[in-house]
């Protein structure tokens, strides 16, 4: 098995695999890898089959800085792992020279939005920006919105959400508002009289109110929405919360479900600020450790990034969990591209960013023939049963 891993290891950092077939990528698009049935639309099993990878081109193994050259022997680690199990080996696409990003967000599958830190998180400098990016990963403006410039204010950028033309942004003591479009400052919400100074995690409801995550004070606020003129209440607070980050809205209840970074926990609040533990570590069931991002796939199957052991699970309806992705370096917000199925990793101490596609349910295709005997070389069954 070891020389087997060295073998796929020098064959990626050669250009090549002998352990699966690379399929041309002219843009990025959902790939298979595992198979899963979802009954009603909501996966409940796994594993597995592979449709359509990615491949890292050689000159992002042969030219690159050394925290490049890191994300790449990264990349060549975790494909090999993946080659050995279930998975089959997968590139992603790569976004490179950005400066400590905290989180991304998909806009309707034709554009992402990173939110850069620019220094140590927390910080309170009036540096940190936000990129723009294409799905493919081309970045479209490194600096779209930056703090310090045309009156902007932008510290410490971590959580995002759009509403309508709006992208909200969590940063440290005050949600900001800005055109998508232009960039454009349009709303600064205070959270002065709650002395509030850990905004993280942020997420939007349907009707336009946002959730925003206090990691330090283990509250949630909500806003109302701007025609009521961004109201601010207490939602849920509690010591259960485990200083939360990352938060989203569940596509099929509408509640708010965010990740704890103390210790490992995801929860679910509903619409009366009751919170109800999802997972929790315990002495039975351990795995999570310091939660940082979630965010749910068309599907309705769960996704959250564990930023000190470098890992990416994902949760199915059944609440059964499994690791897609690890030994990552601080995967950090994560977020999912809903129209193209696809998920966004950011890396806080790399720099850097991954965009990659999901797995689709076995049952996606409403189209698709139901196997039968003959499929799997047992044809004569059905001949016999047919002579009784």
């Amino acid at each position: 098995m070891v020389k087997t891993l060295l073998a796929v290891i020098y064959d990626i950092r050669q250009g090549k695999s002998s352990s699966t077939k690379w399929l041309p990528h002219h843009s990025l698009t959902p790939y298979k890898n595992l198979t899963y049935h979802a009954p009603s639309g909501f996966p409940l099993t796994i594993p597995c089959r592979s449709d359509r990878p990615h491949r890292l081109s050689e000159s992002s193994v042969i030219f690159m800085n050394p925290c490049c050259l890191a994300v790449s022997f990264r990349n060549a680690i975790l494909t090999s792992v993946l080659v050995l199990g279930c998975w089959t080996a997968v590139y992603a696409e790569e976004v490179a020279n950005l400066a400590f990003p905290q989180s991304m967000i998909a806009d309707g599958g034709q554009v992402y939005f990173i939110a850069n830190a620019n220094g140590d998180p927390g910080t309170r400098e009036n540096k940190g920006f936000i990129s723009k990016v294409t799905p493919e990963g081309k970045m479209i403006d490194l600096h779209f919105i930056q703090g310090g410039q045309k009156s902007v204010i932008l510290n410490s950028p971590k959580g995002m959400a759009l509403v309508g033309p709006t992208l909200y942004v969590a940063d440290l003591d005050a949600v900001r508002g800005f055109d998508k479009n232009t960039g454009e400052t349009l709303h600064t919400i205070s959270f002065a009289q709650f002395h509030s100074q850990s905004l993280a995690g942020l997420a939007a409801d349907p009707l336009g109110g946002l959730y925003v995550s206090d990691s330090d004070s283990n509250t949630i606020y909500h806003i109302d929405e701007a025609a009521h003129d961004h109201t601010v209440t207490v939602f849920a607070q509690d010591e259960s919360l485990s200083h939360p980050r990352g938060l989203t809205i569940h596509p099929r209840n509408g509640h708010v479900v965010g990740v704890g970074w103390e210790d490992g926990k995801i929860f679910e609040i509903d619409e009366h600020g009751t919170i109800q533990e999802l997972f929790a570590n315990t002495f039975f069931t351990g795995g999570f450790y310091n939660l940082d991002g979630i965010d749910f796939d068309k599907y309705g199957t769960m996704y959250v990034s564990d930023l000190t052991v470098g890992k990416v699970w994902r949760i199915l309806a059944n609440h059964k969990k499994e690791v897609i992705a690890e030994f990552l370096l601080s995967p950090s917000g994560i977020g999912i591209d809903r129209v193209n199925h696809v998920i966004m990793v950011p890396y806080l101490y790399v720099n850097g960013a991954e965009i990659n596609g999901l797995e689709r349910p076995s049952n996606d295709n409403p189209n698709k023939k139901p196997r039968s005997w003959s499929d799997y070389g047992m044809g004569w069954l059905k001949k016999d049963a047919a002579n009784e």
